[in-house]
């Protein structure tokens, strides 16, 4: 009868796939359960269901329908949910219900009628719910997550939306659906979902009124909402980034480019920093580059994101542990650039007025040269970190954040490469005591180091990166690290030229240490150790090994006295070098 020939569809039954049944029908299941390698009885059935009507059992066999007194089985899917629902969400059916509601939407979402919305969502719900998530750990294909978002997506997309209006709430999946007009005012999808069995979770998603104003004719708007989807798709970050809020997906017509979301953070502690991203369909990732943040506080997150029917149609959050926030972090880093930017003020005035008397040879001439470079490339980066913080925090503007970026970057880089031709002049006085340069060919080098290697380098990070929009970071103006690791362009040059000074310290060092060695007087040993250090307490700031300790805070990113360490010596630093560099020069 029928329900041998549906056997070897089964995973239960190791037998031949294509036998003769009497009716011709019974041949079609069959080779429809081998062309489709059906591996499970819930598509078994939802062949049945397409192919053959509401009926379970050869014809003249005593046949009884699927679910007794439902005649709509093809209509709305509604046989195999018992089935669905009762079945535990282990691994390996997570992966068949999966695929199963792949073929319906490649296979059945023409007109996607309410009832059948209902169905596709009960199913889904079974395998989103809080409590089984756990589960999707184990299951073989990574892409599970990625392929059930797909499905969801397009079958919802295809939704009829009756009286201009839809709203199909399951536990764990949302759909809502507004027809939509360029006479419409701005249209508001509002989700508030369960993500676990003690708390909800909120999200928004806005067509703004002017890009209703794109629609050449009347249209509908479709958006899913996920609570716990974030939680199975792969991140794909080397960082420890992970999704802080609800998934939210939307179906636009194509005219429509951009539109507004709001998040409500799952994790909503301070120290936490946002990122905005949409779900890159073909790639299978999330990409910063879809979205902009336009605001964030503790609670919520709202981004501007780019619809692209193609590429993204899911948006999320991203959060990542990030730098300790502390009151008193904030108090130093104020006091202290406040303080350096007026203490490299008055050092430039000072150098000004004495330059004369200063610079009458040549040795004198390039060291107070180098160190009026340091300190004006100091200056102008200090001025920068503080517009930079205005521009992000006020203007919200792409543009001028890109810019301040570069120039930060830009000027910081020169602060740098200034401390390392110092580093170079101190090697070439102390080592090349015979050689002579002129002054000429000190000032080429000088400048050739000084700015011209931080304006390649800082071109050539814009350049390769701007172009995928990924040369900012989310929540500051500052070079992007999770994405293009475009921040390199600072850090490797920045530490390599600590790790070059730190040689010039320790050559120093020795060659002013060595004239007490072995003498046996007490009082020249101290006098060598006070000159020892002088010239420590005078190069640590002057060549920048202060920043060295930024290595500790990238050890440790939790750790707040590491952070207060490395801002008392750095944002300190203009006014460590009007001390050492310049008040306690006698001359």
């Amino acid at each position: 009868n029928g329900a041998i020939c549906i056997q070897p569809c089964s995973p239960s039954f190791h037998g031949e796939t294509r036998f003769v049944c009497e009716d011709r029908k019974w041949q079609m299941l069959s080779d429809a359960c081998a062309s489709l390698d059906v591996q499970s009885l819930f598509q078994v059935k939802m062949l049945l269901c397409t192919y053959f009507g509401p009926w379970h059992g050869k014809p003249g066999y005593g046949a009884k329908p699927f679910g007794v007194g439902n005649q709509n089985c093809q209509a709305d899917f509604s046989c195999i949910i018992p089935d669905i629902l009762s079945s535990p969400a282990i691994p390996g059916n997570i992966a068949d219900i999966v695929e199963l509601l792949k073929k319906i939407s490649l296979l059945l979402s023409e007109n996607v009628t309410r009832g059948k919305m209902q169905s596709y969502s009960r199913i889904a719900n079974h395998i989103l719910n809080s409590s089984i998530i756990s589960n999707w750990v184990f299951v073989k294909d990574r892409s599970a997550g990625s392929i059930l978002l797909d499905s969801v997506n397009l079958f919802a997309g295809k939704l009829l939306l009756g009286n201009g209006s839809e709203s199909i709430q399951e536990p764990f999946i949302a759909t809502k659906g507004y027809s939509i007009h360029r006479n419409t005012s701005a249209k508001s999808f509002d989700f508030s979902m369960e993500f676990n069995s003690t708390s909800n979770i909120t999200g928004n998603v806005v067509i703004p009124e002017e890009e209703l104003l794109r629609l050449p004719r009347a249209s509908k708007a479709i958006s899913v909402a996920f609570p716990t989807l974030g939680a199975i798709l792969e991140t794909n970050q080397s960082d420890p980034a992970f999704v802080n809020g609800m998934v939210l997906s939307v179906s636009l017509p194509e005219e429509l480019q951009n539109i507004l979301l709001t998040f409500e953070k799952l994790n909503k502690l301070e120290q936490v920093g946002a990122q905005c991203v949409g779900w890159h369909l073909a790639e299978r990732r999330w990409d910063p580059g879809a979205c902009e943040l336009r605001a964030h506080n503790v609670t919520a997150v709202v981004c501007v994101c780019a619809h692209r029917r193609r590429t993204y149609r899911s948006f999320s959050i991203l959060m990542a542990p990030a730098a300790p926030r502390s009151s008193l972090l904030d108090f130093i880093t104020r006091v202290g650039l406040g303080l350096s930017i007026l203490s490299l003020v008055l050092c430039l005035v000072i150098e000004a007025v004495v330059w004369h008397h200063v610079t009458k040879t040549e040795i004198t001439y390039m060291r107070h040269f180098c160190l009026v470079n340091i300190a004006a490339s100091l200056l102008v980066a200090d001025v920068l970190f503080i517009l930079a913080a205005i521009v992000h925090n006020t203007a919200l503007n792409y543009q001028l954040c890109v810019a301040a970026t570069f120039f930060l970057h830009f000027f910081y880089l020169a602060l740098f490469f200034w401390m390392f031709t110092l580093g170079l002049l101190i090697l070439y006085g102390l080592l090349l005591i015979f050689l002579k340069i002129t002054r000429s060919v000190f000032l080429a080098a000088a400048f050739s180091i000084g700015y011209g290697c931080p304006l390649v380098i800082s071109i050539l990070t814009v350049a390769i990166t701007e172009p995928k929009k990924g040369y900012l970071r989310s929540g500051a103006c500052w070079l992007n690290w999770y994405e293009t690791k475009a921040l390199l362009a600072f850090v490797v040059p920045a530490l390599s030229i600590i790790a070059m000074n730190l040689i010039v310290v320790v050559v120093v060092v020795v060659k002013t240490g060595r004239s007490s060695v072995g003498e046996g007087c007490k009082s020249q040993d101290l006098s060598s150790m006070i000159r020892v250090s002088k010239n420590l307490a005078l190069l640590t700031p002057l060549l920048g090994l202060t920043w060295g300790f930024g290595l500790a805070t990238i050890i440790d990113s939790h750790s707040l006295a590491f952070h207060i360490v490395f801002a008392l010596l750095n944002a300190f630093q203009g006014f460590f070098i009007l001390l050492f560099g310049t008040l306690l020069d006698r001359k």
